[in-house]
């Protein structure tokens, strides 16, 4: 935003300011880097990106899908040790059929227990049910008691209610949320040591946990949060998911083709194309799977994407109207240049969100962070090395294509124009004519 000069300032003195604020900010500055001399590694490093992802996609016969789009059950489980991956994949494995799938969360020890169904949603729910029982069989204790790290407040409230402890209904329900909250926040997350650190609540007597020590036992896991997606679901997701891409894509090319030309959109659609191909084939040759949240970061990144070809494009179309003396590689080299700061400050900050995101988000969001991270730097050089050589190549091709035809149509005009003679004789005849009249 433009600001006025205050009084006693004068218009050059404003002008000065704002200028140093414009190049205080550019890191980058009257720089000539030959980008489109080197474009020729970066296209190929893209070629070999994309048949490598296209190829590892085809060898394992698709993608690998998260429970959000090929149904089943997903559960949550930590543990007091280290969780015995072998132990738990071998007792489900036994009694649920299809795929069953342990990933252990980085830097805890909880796993993320996922298998694959295909029966209907009532299925679903009653192989959630099998899949708690088979945990508490392999890991509990078949005495009767009842499992205090993998009941609710209800059954704990159950329990109080049976023995004596001289506390009313409201009381006892009050104490039982209150067990329960303490049981769930962190450091515990579900998981405690004795009974006996359950005194620090308020309202937790002797009494309290001699009745909690007799009913229930310390089972050595908790399974903190369960998700059911029918296989119906899933698939209604998967199409949408591919949807929103296409129709996203298509917008752009549209809004892109109405604003600069039809071709500038083409470009930046093969580039934004381009990304998320190399995307999808990373998540595919490093076996990641493909959840809601990556498609959302596949969604952003094409967003990101076309909104830094755009920047290029723009500059490339201001230099187009006050420059026409170079040639087009020239110019477009030297747009490039020119939006480097901008480019550089935006894609670095961005980066580095997300690579902490990566490092540290944890487990979930792993793939989202992922897919950003590897889109930001696709995303950045493809804007450079990939849109920017397609408008390159179709202005030379138009223009080798449009000086092939000058000449033919100067020679077809040639042709068809009378000979000197032949005007001469013809005149003649029209003289004749008009003396005979």
């Amino acid at each position: 935003m433009q600001r006025s000069p205050a009084r006693g300032e004068s218009v050059e003195v404003v002008n000065t300011l704002e200028a140093g604020v414009v190049s205080s900010m550019e890191i980058f500055k009257n720089t000539n880097f030959d980008f489109l001399g080197k474009k020729w590694p970066f296209i190929i490093a893209s070629l070999i990106l994309t048949v490598a992802g296209l190829g590892s996609i085809i060898v394992k016969g698709g993608l690998r899908y998260g429970i959000d789009f090929r149904g089943g059950v997903l559960m949550y489980v930590r543990f007091n040790m280290e969780p015995p991956e072998d132990k738990i994949r071998a007792a489900l494995g036994a009694k649920i059929p299809g795929e069953i799938s342990i990933q252990r969360i980085s830097g805890s020890n909880e796993v993320i227990v996922s298998t694959e169904l295909s029966q209907d949603e009532k299925a679903q729910s009653e192989n959630r049910q099998k899949m708690q029982d088979i945990l508490a069989a392999t890991f509990g204790q078949a005495n009767g008691k009842l499992d205090f790290h993998n009941i609710g407040a209800d059954a704990l409230l159950g329990k109080l209610q049976m023995a004596s402890t001289g506390l009313t209904n409201q009381q006892l329900t009050d104490l039982s949320k209150a067990i329960m909250d303490y049981r769930n926040k962190p450091p515990r997350s579900g998981l405690i040591g004795s009974f006996d650190e359950l005194s620090s609540v308020g309202g937790v007597t002797p009494q309290v946990i001699s009745v909690l020590k007799e009913q229930c036992y310390l089972s050595p896991f908790a399974i903190r949060n369960t998700e059911v997606v029918g296989p119906k679901v899933g698939k209604e997701l998967q199409s949408k998911a591919i949807n929103a891409t296409l129709l996203a894509l298509l917008g752009m090319l549209i809004y892109i083709a109405f604003r600069f030309e039809w071709i500038y959109g083409v470009a930046a659609v093969i580039a934004v194309f381009h990304d998320t191909i190399i995307t999808i084939g990373l998540f595919s040759i490093f076996n990641k799977e493909i959840s809601l949240t990556v498609i959302a970061a596949l969604l952003t990144l094409v967003g990101y994407s076309m909104n830094d070809t755009i920047v290029v494009f723009d500059r490339i179309r201001e230099n187009l109207r006050m420059s026409r003396k170079e040639s087009f590689e020239v110019l477009v080299n030297n747009s490039i240049n020119q939006t480097l700061s901008r480019t550089i400050l935006t894609s670095g900050l961005t980066f580095l969100t997300a690579a902490a995101l990566w490092l540290f988000g944890g487990e979930v969001l792993n793939g989202f962070a992922f897919a950003l991270v590897v889109g930001i730097l696709v995303g950045t050089y493809s804007s450079i090395f990939v849109a920017s050589p397609i408008l390159i190549f179709w202005r030379n091709w138009a223009e080798e294509k449009k000086k092939a035809q000058t000449p033919a149509a100067a020679a077809k005009a040639a042709s068809s124009a009378p000979s000197a003679k032949e005007t001469v004789s013809a005149g003649n005849k029209k003289l004749a004519g008009g003396r005979t009249k």
